[in-house]
């Protein structure tokens, strides 16, 4: 059974033991608080050790009492579109289950965090929650305001006593059917009534407050954000050790390929989970933001000790041919699919469709079990540490400091002239194989100087952006001539061991297919090159 899936929108208050909860029918667009009522919950948090999860602001516990017993996972929080409102958080629910045994549905979400460790209890909170519910005009459950009287207590320092146990109260209102614009009238009443802004992100967070490795750890993977609700502090931040604080057109160098890459990383932990659940997209996903970091780690190399960043993108091209093995022929599947559907009925067709599934869908299976296995190696998990401590602690040369402006559009320049060098070489191979790979050769370019560009946003802005979006219309028509290269390769192939009369037409057809596919995304290159040939000419940006 799959764990079930909701979207948490809350604000939590710090409040002291004698504020009184106010009138909060009189908040803007509340028309009644319902009757109070109270629950007794105790929850008993998991996580590792050294506490990987809540550094990541991931709180996994099991919890019983209330309406919602069972397990919990909450997923890091998502800030809100304008930057100013509550936080979202994706929360998964699972059975209660056994009380030491996570379960499979939720587990399957930590591998990238956990890496091979295993939660254990950490914390355990004991909650005495009494809830307001409010009400709109039409009687829809708007939200409810929770008054929380909490002890909690750290399972893992019991042999400090005095240390572990805490106690305090705090205010969470959160969101049910009710619009984020509530937020602000409520929170007018509860500051007046005494109510202040959390100072921790979670209870959790709070229960491991003195713990200062877990702090500074949560703080260099957060990007210590204030705003949502560490207010702890941490070291002082850096220009070159917290690059995403000097985002603009002054980012030095190391910033600009810090902020991209962490980007990158964040896109390779989301996706680890859907990977493993194979859900759409999630392997094309994972891999596109593997590309993306190998792309920029060789153009912005100059800055970087060699030997860290020759490994690490190594590794990078081991998890990309991984990843790619399944998601090509998952693509050759369905474009075969679909090819097949289009024949007009016929004899054969059956039959070859049947054969084309078991190849492909073979291919497929196999890629993505060896896929799946490589996931829960410790390579892998020492991937996942190496790149965020690229991110965190940058490998940077004591003299690579310097402007991000400069350095960004040297690495365009030096892209852009990679692939036009590539394509002038297509212009002199032979037709057939040698210009196929030639062909191949460009379409790599196209999408390093794609990536390349899409790093120099940050500080070139628009004219990157162009850039990007050129080279991509590039690699596009050329991933084109490269799928139907591939198709015919396999259709060759197929056809010369299927000796069936019935069969042989269909092959024929698909084959004309492939050639026109490819005849018809050469023209296109061409005619796409013609239109950017100012744009991806000497001195891009």
């Amino acid at each position: 059974m799959e764990a079930s899936r909701g979207l948490e929108i809350e604000k939590k208050y710090d409040v002291d033991a004698g504020a009184a909860v106010p009138a909060l029918e009189q908040a803007a667009g509340v028309a009644r608080t319902g009757k109070p009522h109270t629950d007794l919950l105790e929850a008993v948090y998991f996580d590792t050790p050294k506490h990987a999860l809540a550094a990541r602001r991931i709180t996994l516990r099991r919890r019983t009492g209330g309406k919602d017993a069972g397990w919990h996972l909450k997923l890091p929080p998502q800030a809100a579109a304008d930057g100013d409102g509550p936080q979202h958080r994706t929360e998964l629910h699972a059975p209660l289950g056994r009380p030491d045994v996570v379960p499979d549905t939720l587990l399957t979400h930590l591998h990238a965090y956990l890496r091979g460790a295993v939660p254990v209890p950490v914390v355990r909170l004991e909650t005495r929650r009494t809830t307001y519910p409010l009400y709109g005009d039409d009687g829809v459950h708007l939200a409810d305001l929770a008054d929380d009287q909490v002890t909690a207590e750290r399972l893992q320092d019991r042999d400090k006593a005095a240390a572990t146990r805490q106690q305090w109260r705090e205010w969470e209102l959160e969101l049910v059917h009710g619009d984020p614009g509530l937020f602000g009238p409520v929170e007018e009443l509860l500051a007046a009534a005494g109510a202040r802004p959390a100072g921790h992100a979670s209870k959790l967070a709070r229960a491991l407050g003195d713990d200062k490795k877990a702090g500074k750890a949560a703080a260099k993977r957060s990007g210590a954000d204030e705003e949502a609700g560490g207010g702890e502090g941490g070291d002082t931040a850096t220009p070159e050790s917290s690059p995403a604080l000097l985002a603009g057109k002054r980012a030095p160098a190391a910033a600009v390929v810090t902020v991209y890459v962490g980007a990158q990383i964040d896109q390779i932990l989301a996706s680890d989970a859907a990977v493993r659940g194979e859900e759409p997209e999630a392997v094309h996903a994972m891999r596109s933001a593997a590309r993306r970091i190998r792309s920029v780690l060789g153009a912005y190399g100059r800055l970087y000790r060699a030997s860290p960043v020759r490994k690490l993108r190594n590794e990078l091209k081991w998890l990309g041919q991984l990843l790619g093995q399944p998601r090509d022929a998952e693509v050759l599947r369905e474009q075969l699919r679909g090819q097949l559907a289009g024949l007009p009925p016929g004899e054969g067709i059956a039959e070859a469709t049947t054969r084309l599934e078991e190849r492909t869908g073979g291919d497929y299976d196999t890629a993505y079990r060896l896929l799946r296995e490589a996931l829960g190696t410790e390579r892998y998990f020492r991937l996942l540490d190496k790149l965020e401590d690229f991110r965190d602690s940058p490998p940077v040369r004591a003299e690579a400091v310097r402007p991000g402006r400069r350095a960004a559009a040297k690495a365009v320049d030096k892209a852009a002239k990679r692939l036009r060098r590539s394509r002038k070489a297509v212009k002199r191979a032979r037709r057939g194989r040698e210009q196929e790979l030639a062909l191949h050769r460009v379409r790599k370019d196209a999408k390093r100087l794609r990536h390349v560009a899409e790093s120099a946003v940050l500080v070139h802005g628009k004219r990157a952006g162009k850039v990007a979006k050129a080279a991509r219309r590039q690699q596009k028509i050329l991933g084109r001539f490269q799928d139907a290269a591939v198709a015919r390769d396999l259709l060759a192939g197929i056809a010369a061991d299927d000796t069936g009369a019935a069969t042989a037409g269909v092959y024929a057809q698909l084959l004309n297919q492939q050639e026109e596919r490819m005849l018809a995304a050469q023209a296109g290159f061409r005619k796409s090159w013609k239109k950017s040939r100012d744009l991806l000419g000497h001195g891009v940006i």
